[in-house]
């Protein structure tokens, strides 16, 4: 996540934190992609993230989301208990830390990013004041993480030039999340998309994420991501037969994002409402305003008003300029920035 670093120098006094862990994150489905660190001990990194992905904790921000919540402290998800939350026993208490306060930056149906800010103990507790100010400071910063994703999405290239120049790159991971073996492919994207990791082996964020749904069978094994230099990939993965010995050894596939990845955060980006999204999807497909408002159940009326409301957010004139900036082979300049 490019932006991390100026916002954590941004948010450092107001909200008072000594350290933080900023994610880049799928904007279709909140799965974390990519991790900045900063105050957290580089030889912690790699456990910070097996525990977001691999753990079970009510702090993490899967669960979070899934409370209802975009905004939660430590203190509060374990009524004032912290010593019962896996996270805080074996990364934020050897640590130094006494509290964290989380952040999902969700915003206009999207998830843009989250963020964990630690502080140690002589700070106390988070209060009522930094939670609000937390909630106020979503939607600005939500806004302009998804502005960031629009740009990058008008300068993808052609997906055609994607697939002949990068074929898909497969990579294997342990059980633990270790990196077992890759293709010269997948190592170059790996270097490509280097974290601060601190000893041989270990992968970016986006892959121990789809490694891990994938290895627990939680289903929705794929991530879409964005590398610094502007570049989509969809991450997939797959458990592997164990019959060798290697149980729970998992694959991990790259290939370059298509436009079918790119179409669910190309609505987001675009600021499409829900039912928005939905009638602009049937658009795309070649769906009539008669054929959308039979399956949306909707008067074909209603059906026009949100196409009216697509063309204008996206910034096109028709259906034809529609799909050939959501769907086809290359996402042109033809966008206005979403209205917020």
């Amino acid at each position: 996540m490019g932006q991390g670093r100026g916002l954590h120098t941004l948010l450092a006094g107001p909200l008072g934190f000594d350290g933080g862990c900023w994610h880049g994150t799928d904007p279709a489905t909140g799965f974390l992609t990519s991790t900045v660190a900063d105050g957290l001990d580089p030889s912690r990194f790699e456990q910070a993230v097996h525990l977001e992905t691999f753990g079970e904790d009510t702090t993490n921000f899967t669960a979070i989301r899934a409370a209802g919540h975009r905004v939660q402290t430590l203190d509060r998800a374990t009524d004032g208990r912290p010593g019962t939350s896996v996270r805080y026993q074996e990364l934020l208490r050897p640590c130094g830390y006494g509290d964290e306060l989380r952040i999902n930056f969700d915003f206009g149906g999207g998830h843009w990013a989250s963020v964990a800010l630690m502080r140690g103990h002589r700070r106390g507790r988070y209060g009522p004041a930094e939670l609000r100010l937390a909630e106020r400071i979503i939607t600005p910063i939500g806004a302009a993480l998804r502005n960031a994703h629009l740009v990058t999405l008008r300068r993808a290239r052609s997906d055609r030039s994607e697939r002949a120049g990068h074929p898909p790159a497969v990579a294997i991971l342990d059980a633990r999340g270790r990196l077992r073996s890759a293709d010269a492919a997948a190592r170059e994207l790996i270097r490509r998309m280097a974290e601060p990791v601190s000893r041989a082996g270990a992968v970016p964020t986006g892959f121990l994420t789809v490694a891990s749904r994938a290895a627990r069978g939680t289903g929705g094994s794929e991530v879409r991501l964005c590398t610094l230099d502007g570049r989509w990939f969809a991450l997939s993965a797959s458990p592997l037969d164990g019959g060798d010995g290697r149980d729970g050894e998992v694959a991990v596939v790259i290939s370059p994002a298509s436009p079918l990845h790119r179409l669910p955060v190309a609505l987001l980006a675009h600021g499409l409402s829900p039912r928005e999204r939905q009638v602009a999807l049937h658009a795309v497909r070649g769906s009539s305003t008669k054929d959308i408002a039979t399956l949306l159940h909707l008067t074909a009326p209603t059906v026009q008003q949100h196409v009216t409301a697509v063309l204008d957010k996206t910034g096109v004139r028709n259906r034809r300029e529609l799909v050939a900036l959501l769907a086809a082979d290359h996402l042109p300049t033809l966008a206005l920035p979403p209205r917020t």
